[in-house]
This record gives C-alpha cells, sequence and structure tokens, in this order.
C-alpha cells in the first residue's frame, strides 16, 4: 500500500461505533479484553474524546477503512517535565502492519500533543507486546521506564 492510498484524520463523533470494533485488535493475544470493558461505555468515551479540546483520536483508513487508530490525551502537567501529552491506544488492523501506519499515527499524536503546549509525549505498553516494543524502540524514545498500575 503506498502512502496515497491513505488517509488521515481526526476522528469525528459519529465515527465512535466503528472504532469501539477497531478495538479488538487490541485484544488479540498478546493482548487480552479487560474484565470491565463495555461497548457501550468505550463508544460514549470516543464521542467524548473526539470532541474534546484536551483530546483527539486519531484514524488512518484506506478507501474508506479503517486501518489505524490513536488515541491521544493532554495529561497532567508535572513539577518536573511540564505539560504531558499519553498515548493510551494505537492499533494497526493487523493485515496492515509493518507499512508505516503506526509511525504515520505515533508522529501524528506528536504533532498533536506538540501544537498543544505538551513538553513530552508518553505511553505505556504491556509486557507481552515485544512486536509494539520493537517499533517504539525504533521510534527513538527520549526514555524508558516500568510503569505500575492498578484497578480501582
Amino acid at each position: 500500500m503506498s502512502p496515497p492510498e491513505l488517509e488521515f484524520r481526526s476522528a469525528a463523533p459519529d465515527d465512535a461505533s466503528r472504532l469501539v470494533a477497531a478495538f479488538d485488535w487490541l485484544f488479540e493475544p498478546p493482548g487480552s479484553r479487560p474484565a470491565q470493558w463495555d461497548p457501550l461505555v468505550a463508544e460514549e468515551r470516543l464521542r467524548r474524546a473526539s470532541s474534546s479540546a484536551a483530546a483527539t483520536v486519531l484514524l488512518a483508513e484506506h478507501t474508506g477503512e479503517l486501518v489505524g487508530f490513536c488515541t491521544v490525551y493532554l495529561d497532567i502537567e508535572p513539577v518536573r517535565f511540564g505539560q504531558r501529552a499519553w498515548v493510551e491506544d494505537l492499533a494497526v488492523h493487523p493485515d496492515h502492519r509493518s507499512l508505516g501506519i503506526g509511525k504515520a499515527l505515533l508522529d501524528g499524536a506528536k504533532q498533536w500533543a506538540r501544537t498543544r503546549g505538551a513538553m513530552h509525549l508518553e505511553l505505556d505498553s504491556a509486557f507481552a507486546r515485544t512486536e509494539a516494543h520493537r517499533f517504539y524502540v525504533r521510534e527513538g524514545p527520549s526514555w524508558d521506564a516500568v510503569c505500575f498500575g492498578w484497578l480501582l
């Protein structure tokens, strides 16, 4: 697939319903569906993110078919680092991986964050996602870290 066949854009609220199904790309092994996953709640959250000034949902489409997406949020403003932006989800359809779509989405997330005053962009990724980690390392992160989380 050559770049002219791809369209990149920010999602509109009415894109939310078809985006929910694309989250299955994240749930395939080595991933898993979160126990609290609710497609209706996810759809509402995507609608809010796509209409918020503090978030965006970037889409990659090929002839109208969704082939990738990335959710990005302005996050905390820590004393040490300044405004942070957070990539919460970045996924490419399995049939369209290794074609530069993930890189274009990550670059889009960086640009979106930069234009909103973010000083850095972060994401976390489960240990089992070794393929994704190879991609992130190729993209030259400024640092890496271990992340801990708790379901509440």
